[in-house]
């Protein structure tokens, strides 16, 4: 920790500091978790100090999200995704583009780590599937990144087949792990410490009764522009972080999105859904700089598609494209909580070469809202969805 730093004791999610978002409610775990059969497990690398060099300061790492209980690749999702802009990599995005299914579990890691996580996903479902490549087609893992290189010597190629391993294998479906965790342990957000960060919405039965789960790794923005639930959050703390040494605007940085859903969508329509999520990724304050990746992927739950069948024809449920409102307007509300919860929950970290990254000031963060909340008590009151 940097010598200028406060200690920040006890990071909080978002809702616990009272700071609710949108109007439906969360599911139970307010988590990706909350759509049944998704798995996430992380493998978490922090190791040295100092500046770069042949084995230098390691904070990086690998979140694994399994989206059918670890049985994906037998019984396929639904899927779709979108990028917003393009200055980033997701592998494998483009057969998700032209099947509209997933057949492996998502990683998310660092930049220069893209191959050797794909890599060992091919390994990883080899071992479980040795008819890959063989009786039956080859596998093209999906595989997302952000550039961690301002906290972690990303050249120093830290991210082992132990460490996609570790993530796959320690997958759950309870809690998430936020904050400096996994893939998201060398990320920033808005010149402040991110990561990873999840949340969910459930929507009322008259409306379906359906789950949007989010989990990102995000890493994008400058201080100046966040925003929490439209408050200008960053322009009030800018000022009391000048002493800090920031990524700056010519390394905008990027997010990854994951969203999932038991709602009974095609792949037009997840991929719809997740130009939704791109609407919650700007309500934070991204505006998609030139050097940025906004890369949105999605999967449904409702329907799996079998790999092997001696059907001609495989019926599925479908939800009607003029009920989706509803699951846009959850999945804004998600994202833009999972986002803030990465934040929320990021304990401050040094890097490689010193650069520091503190950590967003929660009893300032909740100072401000407490004080809008008594000049403006009107705007505050929240207007629930009908039926929540």
């Amino acid at each position: 920790m940097a010598p200028h730093s406060r200690k920040i004791i006890g990071r909080k999610r978002l809702r616990e500091l009272g700071i609710v978002i949108g109007r439906y409610r969360p599911g139970k775990l307010n988590a990706i978790t909350d759509v049944p059969g998704v798995m996430v497990g992380h493998s978490t690398i922090i190791s040295g100090r100092g500046a770069h060099a042949e084995n230098g300061p390691a904070r990086t790492g690998v979140t694994a999200i399994l989206p059918n209980a670890g049985n994906v690749y037998n019984e396929r999702v639904v899927g779709g995704a979108f990028v917003l802009n393009g200055a980033g990599e997701m592998a494998g995005l483009t057969q998700v583009a032209e099947w509209g299914l997933l057949e492996t579990p998502i990683l998310l890691t660092n930049t220069l780590a893209v191959g050797t996580c794909s890599e060992s996903m091919v390994n990883y479902m080899i071992e479980r599937h040795p008819e890959i490549g063989r009786t039956e087609d080859v596998v093209i893992p999906l595989v997302g990144e952000c550039d961690d290189s301002w906290l972690n010597d990303i050249s120093a190629r830290h991210v082992s087949y132990e460490h996609v391993l570790e993530a796959l294998q320690s997958a759950t479906s309870g809690p998430v792990t936020e904050g400096s965790v996994g893939g998201g342990t060398g990320m920033m957000t808005c010149d402040f410490k991110g990561g990873i960060g999840t949340s969910s919405r459930k929507l009322p039965e008259s409306l379906g009764g359906y789950t949007v789960g989010i989990l990102v790794m995000t890493n994008f923005g400058v201080m100046e522009n966040l925003r929490v639930d439209g408050l200008p959050i960053g322009e009030m703390l800018a000022p009391k972080f000048t002493i800090h040494k920031k990524r700056g605007h010519e390394n905008y940085g990027s997010i990854i999105a994951v969203v999932a859903t038991t709602a009974p969508l095609l792949p037009h329509q997840l991929t719809r859904l997740c130009k939704r999520v791109a609407l919650g990724i700007g309500r934070v304050g991204s505006y998609a700089a030139h050097g940025s990746g906004e890369i949105i992927l999605a999967f449904s739950s409702a329907n799996k598609v079998p790999r092997k069948s001696d059907k001609m024809v495989y019926r599925m449920k479908i939800l009607l494209d003029k009920r989706m409102d509803p699951l846009y307007e959850a999945a804004i509300e998600a994202t833009e909580e999972a986002i803030l919860n990465a934040l929320c929950m990021a304990d401050p970290m040094e890097g490689v070469n010193g650069n520091f990254a503190p950590a967003l000031p929660l009893d300032e963060l909740k100072g401000f809202f407490d004080q809008f909340r008594k000049q403006f008590p009107e705007k505050t009151e929240r207007h629930r969805a009908p039926g929540t």
